[in-house]
C-alpha cells in the first residue's frame, strides 16, 4: 500500500484523511473512546497486538518493514506514556483524540501540521505501510536485489551497476556544493582580495601577516557594506550588536571568501558562520544581565573545579587561556563568556592560568587537556609556547589538544614558526600534539588552509574537524561533500555535532532526525576513512551523547506544534548512578518547510520521520 503524498502546506483535514488512510483500525480506536484513557489502552492493545504479528512473523513482512514497525510501535507507546507526560509536561494523546474526533477541525485543540505529520508516519509506521524509498518487494522476499540464478558472475555484475547507480546522486550531489579550492572561486577570491588591500593601503606582505589581519577586522556594517552586498536584515543586525556590545567581528580573509551579491546562493553558510540572525542578537540583548548564566548551555559553570577549566569526563579536561576568536560564530557554544575579537579581556590573568596549571598537576587522573576557548591560536607565540611548555611539563599529560578555527579563519596565524612550537612537544610514545579544527562548509577553503595544513602534517601532527550540522550546511550530501574535501587537504573528520538546543541559535538549528537520516543514507556510501566523525548531542553538565547508540536516547514525546522530545542518558549511566535530560527537538516539518524556501525538494527527505 502506497501512502497519498501530502505536503507540508495541506491543511489539516488532508492530515486527518492521511491518518485514517494510514491506519484505519487505530484511527478508529481513538475515535470510539470514551475519554482519553480509554484512547490510551485501546492504542496500547492494538499496538501489543501489533508486535506479536511481527515476531511471530504472521504479518508476512519483509527485514525493513518489521524494524520499522517495531521502532514506530516503541514510540508510539513512549509518547502515550502517561510517565513521559509528566516529565515532558504536555501530552500528545489528547490533542490528537480532539483533532481525531472533532467534526470540525478549525474548533479544536491547536495542533501542527508537523504534530499531525509525525502521527500519520506513525500510524503508517506501525500498520507497516510507512513504504520507505528503499524498501522493495526484493528486500520483503529476504533476498538482494542483484541475486542472479545465472551464474556468480552475472550476479557480481548486477550488483556492481547497482552500486553505479547508488553512487551517481552521491557524485552529482557533491559537485552541486561549491568547494573554495575549484580554480574559479580562487581566482574572483584573490580579485577581492585586491580590492580590500587596496582601499586599506595593504601591501602583500600585511595581507599575509596574521597580526594585521587581526588588526584590520570589520567590526560594522558600513566598513563592510563597502566589500559585500549586505541585505537589510544583516545590516540591521550587525548594528543592533555593535550598539549593544555584543561580540562580533569578520577578519579581513574570511570577508574574501564572501561573494559581492548578497543572494547567499554559493557563500550561505560562510554569512551565517559570522552575521548573526536578528533574532539572535535580540535575545543576546534581551538577556544581557544574565548572560554568564541564561546562555550557558552546557553548565560549564557546575563543571568547573577551578575558573578556566571544565571537566566531564575522567581523562581529559579543557584549559580556556583565551576567551575570543579572530571572529565569532554566531552558534558558539560559550557566547556566554565570549569577548570582543582583540579584547584586552581575552587573555586569562597569570594567577588563573598558574591555578590551573596546578589543577592539573595535582589531579594525575587526567592525560589529555585540550587548549581551547575562544580560540588559544590567538595568544602571541612567546606566550603560546610558555604556556604549552608549562603544560608539558606535567608528567601525566600524554596529549595537548589545540582547539582553534585559524585555519579557515585566520590561516594566516599557521606560520613556521607557530608550527614549530606545536611541534616541539609533539614526541612520538610520549606525548602527543594535535589540532582540532571548525570547518563547516568546503566553501570556506582556500589554498592558505591547504597550506597552513600542510605545514602541521609535515610535522607529523594530527588534524581533526569538529563540524556543527545546522541548516546551513545540511542538505542531502552536503556533509558529505566537507568530509571529502578536508579529507583530501589532510584533515580528519572527528566529530558532527548536532546543533546545541540553545534557543537563541534556534535559526540554525536541525532536527535529530536529520542527522541520523545523514549518518545512515549518505555518510556510509563514503569509503571508512572518509566518515570517521561521529554525530553526537551533547548533554547540559555532562558531554557528548553518541546518536549511532540508540539504547543511549529515544523519543518520548510529540509536542502539539510538532516537537520531539528526546530523553538522553548519560555516557556513565552503566557505571554510575545519574539522571536522565530531556530535549525539546525543532520540528521536522518546520526544517522541511525551510529546505523548501531554499529550493529543495521535501519528497527527497521523505524517510526522515522514521529516524527516531
Amino acid at each position: 500500500m502506497a501512502l497519498r503524498f501530502i505536503t507540508i502546506d495541506s491543511p489539516k483535514t488532508a492530515f486527518i484523511a492521511g491518518m485514517l488512510e494510514a491506519n484505519p483500525e487505530i484511527v478508529t480506536a481513538i475515535r470510539a473512546a470514551s475519554d482519553v484513557e480509554d484512547a490510551r489502552r485501546r492504542v496500547f492493545r492494538y499496538v501489543t497486538d501489533q508486535e506479536q504479528r511481527v515476531f511471530l512473523n504472521s504479518a508476512g513482512a519483509g527485514p525493513i518493514e518489521t524494524a520499522t514497525r517495531r521502532a514506530a510501535g516503541d514510540v508510539l507507546k513512549a509518547v502515550f506514556s502517561p510517565y513521559n507526560e509528566k516529565k515532558c509536561g504536555t501530552s500528545a494523546l489528547a490533542p490528537l483524540r480532539d483533532a481525531l474526533t472533532a467534526s470540525d477541525t478549525a474548533g479544536c485543540a491547536p495542533v501542527s501540521a508537523g504534530f499531525l505529520e509525525e502521527f500519520r508516519r506513525l500510524f503508517a509506521g506501525v500498520n507497516g505501510v510507512a513504504s520507505l524509498p528503499f524498501d522493495d518487494e526484493a528486500a520483503r522476499d529476504g533476498e538482494p536485489p542483484w541475486t542472479d540464478a545465472e551464474g556468480e558472475r552475472a550476479a557480481s555484475c548486477r550488483r556492481s551497476d547497482e552500486l553505479d547507480r547508488l553512487a551517481g546522486p552521491l557524485h552529482a550531489r557533491v559537485a552541486r556544493y561549491p568547494n573554495g579550492l575549484a580554480p574559479q572561486h580562487v581566482i574572483r577570491r584573490r580579485e577581492t582580495v585586491t580590492r580590500i588591500r587596496g582601499a586599506l593601503g595593504a601591501s602583500a606582505r600585511d595581507w599575509n601577516d596574521w597580526r594585521w589581519q587581526l588588526a584590520h577586522v570589520f567590526r560594522d556594517e558600513r566598513t563592510i557594506s563597502e566589500f559585500v552586498e549586505l541585505t537589510d536584515d544583516e545590516s540591521e543586525a550587525i548594528e543592533t550588536a555593535r550598539t549593544h556590545s555584543v561580540p562580533f567581528g569578520v577578519t579581513p580573509h574570511y570577508l574574501s571568501l564572501m561573494e559581492r551579491s548578497s543572494d547567499r546562493t554559493l557563500d550561505h553558510a560562510i554569512r551565517a558562520q559570522v552575521f548573526p540572525p536578528l533574532e539572535y542578537v535580540e535575545y543576546i540583548v534581551a538577556n544581557a544581565d544574565q548572560r554568564g548564566t541564561s546562555l550557558d548551555f552546557m553548565h560549564e559553570h557546575e563543571t568547573s573545579p577551578v575558573a578556566g577549566v571544565t571537566r566531564r569526563y575522567p581523562l581529559i579536561a579543557i584549559l580556556k587561556p583565551y576567551i575570543s576568536c579572530a571572529q565569532i560564530c554566531v552558534y558558539c557554544q560559550r557566547n556566554w563568556e565570549i569577548e570582543d575579537v582583540t579584547s584586552a579581556r581575552a587573555i586569562a590573568p597569570r594567577a588563573m592560568i598558574d591555578a590551573a596549571l596546578s589543577w592539573f598537576s595535582e589531579h594525575p587522573a587526567i592525560t589529555e587537556i585540550l587548549v581551547t576557548g575562544g580560540d588559544p591560536m590567538l595568544m602571541p607565540d612567546a606566550s603560546l609556547a610558555a604556556l604549552l611548555d608549562r603544560i608539558a611539563a606535567i608528567p601525566h599529560i600524554e596529549r595537548i589538544r589545540i582547539g582553534t578555527r585559524t585555519p579557515v579563519a585566520l590561516p594566516q596565524r599557521l606560520t613556521p614558526e607557530i608550527v614549530e612550537i606545536l611541534a616541539k612537544h609533539h614526541v612520538p610514545g610520549r606525548r602527543e600534539v594535535c589540532i582540532v579544527t571548525h570547518i563547516e562548509h568546503p566553501f570556506e577553503l582556500t589554498p592558505e588552509t591547504v597550506r597552513g595544513v600542510t605545514r602541521i602534517r609535515r610535522k607529523g601532527m594530527s588534524l581533526y574537524n569538529q563540524r556543527v550540522f545546522t541548516i546551513e550546511n545540511s542538505r542531502r550530501f552536503e556533509s558529505v561533500a566537507t568530509r571529502i574535501a578536508i579529507k583530501k587537504i589532510g584533515i580528519d573528520p572527528y566529530y558532527t555535532f548536532n546543533t546545541k538546543g540553545k534557543e537563541e541559535t534556534r535559526a540554525y538549528r536541525v532536527p535529530i532526525a536529520r542527522i541520523l537520516q545523514e549518518r545512515k543514507e549518505e555518510a556510509r556510501m563514503l569509503p571508512g576513512v572518509v566518515r570517521t566523525d561521529e554525530p553526537v548531542f551533547n548533554v547540559p553538565g555532562i558531554g557528548k551523547n553518541y546518536l549511532r547508540m540508540l539504547q543511549d536516547h529515544a523519543v518520548i514525546m510529540i509536542s502539539p506544534a510538532g516537537e520531539r522530545f528526546y530523553e538522553f542518558l548519560p555516557w556513565d549511566r552503566n557505571i554510575e548512578a545519574t539522571h536522565s535530560y530531556v530535549h525539546r527537538d525543532v520540528p521536522i516539518e518546520g526544517y522541511l518547510r525551510e529546505l523548501k524556501r531554499r529550493g529543495e525538494d521535501p519528497a527527497e527527505y521523505d524517510s526522515i520521520w522514521y529516524y527516531y
